[in-house]
Formats: structure tokens, sequence, C-alpha cells
């Protein structure tokens, strides 16, 4: 494959599967000699995409406003400027900004167009932008299937299904916690000595089904003294508020010596690999579910309502993690099970980071052709 110039458009470059995907893609471009470029509004995650040698453009194109469209003619003439050869936009705004910038552009020096669908977004208009990308990324079966559903007149052969990555070298399979770390954990968090870990892992937003899973340790410590609930995961901007009431309904419910909230953590994969089960609770399907992939790439169970991408996961790898939605009677007997006699769960490499990759620039290059 020639040299080529990729831009991928995100809202913003902070924790997150959509972003850890561009980080991924960006690093392995940059790797094979091509010149990966990222616009975005910015993030935690600058540094180590620049220190991998991609470069960064910052272009607030996250915040949903009438005067997002002013970002159209500064994007068109970017493209040109820096002569892109692919422009890869992965969420729904960045997606529309970019499209239009890209048909302004007269046909003989347009870049390809690609889009990832990575979320079962509502269906409407703004978000049947997804699918007009010349080819059109879904990161599951299920998202592929619900994007047919959603919006028929999408030709199923311009959507290739590209899994979302665990990376197996970083989670793999057995991996335990060092010392120097358990000690400084069990510090931070004493509570957690010598306790059954339940954990569920992601930002602190409603959709996550926080409601659900402090029920669920309710009910576990009514018959199981050592079960501890911990919620891993960061305050979104403008919903602290939320978090208030997670902190209020465990306080309601008692639980305070139960449920730990540990806020946005960097060490996700040590925190998961000393829990006895892993939860995905999510009020919505998840398009992939990749703490769900990397959990079950540790060995560590998981158990997770039985619809989307999470459901497609489990049932490969761990079908006796599936529950049915909403069925916190069967969610709480499945947990108890799981702790009472861990299951083995089977140490596959379904899912890996390196082949999404490397579909990923296989598109690229024959888009590119």
């Amino acid at each position: 494959m020639n040299q080529l110039t990729i831009a991928q458009l995100v809202p913003a470059l902070n924790a997150g599967g959509v972003e850890h995907g561009t980080v991924e893609v960006a690093r392995a471009l940059v790797a094979q000699g091509h010149r990966s470029l990222v616009v975005s509004s910015g993030g935690r995650l600058v540094g180590s995409l620049t220190r991998d040698g991609s470069e960064h453009h910052k272009l607030d194109i996250a915040t949903k406003s009438p005067l997002a469209l002013l970002k159209v003619a500064p994007l068109r003439r970017w493209f040109l400027g820096q002569s892109v050869d692919i422009v890869h936009a992965r969420s729904r705004l960045p997606a529309w900004l970019g499209y239009l910038a890209w048909r302004s552009i007269p046909k003989a020096r347009r870049p390809r167009f690609i889009t990832t669908v990575h979320g079962l977004n509502s269906i409407n208009r703004y978000s049947r932008i997804m699918t007009r990308g010349e080819r059109v990324i879904a990161v599951s079966d299920a998202v592929r299937d619900y994007v047919l559903s959603a919006y028929p007149d999408t030709p199923a052969d311009k959507i290739t299904v590209i899994h979302r990555g665990v990376d197996y070298q970083r989670f793999r399979f057995g991996f335990a916690p060092g010392k120097n770390w358990q000690d400084t954990w069990h510090r931070r968090f004493p509570v957690t000595r010598g306790r059954q870990l339940v954990t569920i892992v992601g930002r602190l937003s409603r959709l996550k089904g926080h409601a659900a899973f402090i029920e669920l340790i309710e009910r576990l410590s009514r018959s199981n003294k050592l079960v501890t609930g911990l919620i891993v995961g960061g305050v979104q901007t403008g919903r602290e508020a939320y978090a208030g009431e997670i902190r209020q309904l465990i306080a309601e419910r008692n639980l305070q010596d139960r449920i730990v909230l540990v806020g946005q953590r960097t060490d996700v994969r040590e925190i998961m690999a000393m829990s006895s089960v892993v939860l995905s609770l999510s009020e919505k399907p998840e398009a992939f579910g990749r703490t769900v992939a990397e959990a079950l790439a540790l060995g560590t169970p998981v158990a997770g309502w039985d619809y989307g991408g999470v459901a497609e996961i489990l049932q490969q790898i761990f079908p006796a993690g599936k529950v049915p939605v909403g069925d916190i009677e069967a969610l709480t007997s499945r947990v108890a099970q799981f702790l009472a006699s861990p299951p083995t769960v089977p140490n596959m490499t379904a899912y890996s980071s390196q082949v999404m990759v490397e579909k990923t620039l296989a598109l690229y290059s024959s888009l590119a052709d």
C-alpha cells in the first residue's frame, strides 16, 4: 500500500472505546509508514496519540449547535491543505461536518469517505449520516443487523463488520495484579480486602444500569457477607447530579460498606482481574461491550443482559453469562452461583485489537486502490 494520509474524526479524545480504537488505528498507521491525522476537540489521549507519531488538529466538532456548521468550510480547506486521502468519521456530528465538507470538494479532488457505526443510535435523519460513508464499518454483527433494519435502503454490501478489539498481550488470560498494586489498592479501599468483588465498569451515566447494580448488591448481601460492589467510572461534565443520585441511593439502601465508587481509573485491568464477577447492565443494548471482552480475556466471569453486542460476545465465549434483560431475580441467582462456585472461562482470543487494526487498514487500502 502506498503512503496514505488518513484523517480520523472524533468528538474528543478522552476515555472510551471509540477513542481507544482511534488511537490504536492511528498507531498502526504510523508504524506502517502512513501519515495519521486526528481531528477532535482535544482530551487526555492527545499526548499519547502525538507521542506515537500522529498529528492532532484541534477543532470543536463535539458541540451540537447550529454554529457547528461554521466548521464545515475550515474542515474543507484543511482536507485539501493536508492532501487527505481518506476521511474516517466515527461519530454523528463529526460525520455530518466531515460529510458536508467532503461533498463540497470537486469529485476529482475528494478524499474517500468512511464512517464507523459505534452505537445503536436513535433512528432518525441525524443518525442516518452514519450510513453515508462510501464504506460503513459496523463494530459488531449486532450493529450491522441494526443498521440494515433501521435503514433498509442501505446497501448491505457496503457494510463491513470489524469487531472492536482487545489487546490480548495486555489483557492476558490468568493475569493477576502484583503485590505492590494490591497493597496500594487496599490502603486506598480497605473495605475491599478479603471480599468477593462484583464490578461494573463505565462512565457514570444513567444508561449504564447502576440502579440495577445497586439492587443486585443489596440482594446478594442478604446472604453473602463477603460480597462488595465496585462502581468504576468517572463523572461526566454536566452529569454531576447523577453521581449524587447514585450516592443517595446507596445511602438509602444502607450499602455504604457494601458498594465503593472508585472513580475514573487507569488500572481497570487490575480491578477486573481481581474481581469475582464483572457485570454489563446497560439499559440500552451496547454496540459491542469492550469491557466484557476484556474481562473474559483475563478469565473473569461476566454476567450481562442478553442483547446487543454483549450478548454476541457472551454467546461466543461464555454463554452462561447471558441473563434475560431486566430480570433482576435471574441476575441475582446467576451471580450468586458464580460467587459460590466460580466458573471456568474459556481461554479464547476471539476479538483481537490486532485483527481489528489489520482489517481497518485493509479497508483503507482497498478504497485507496
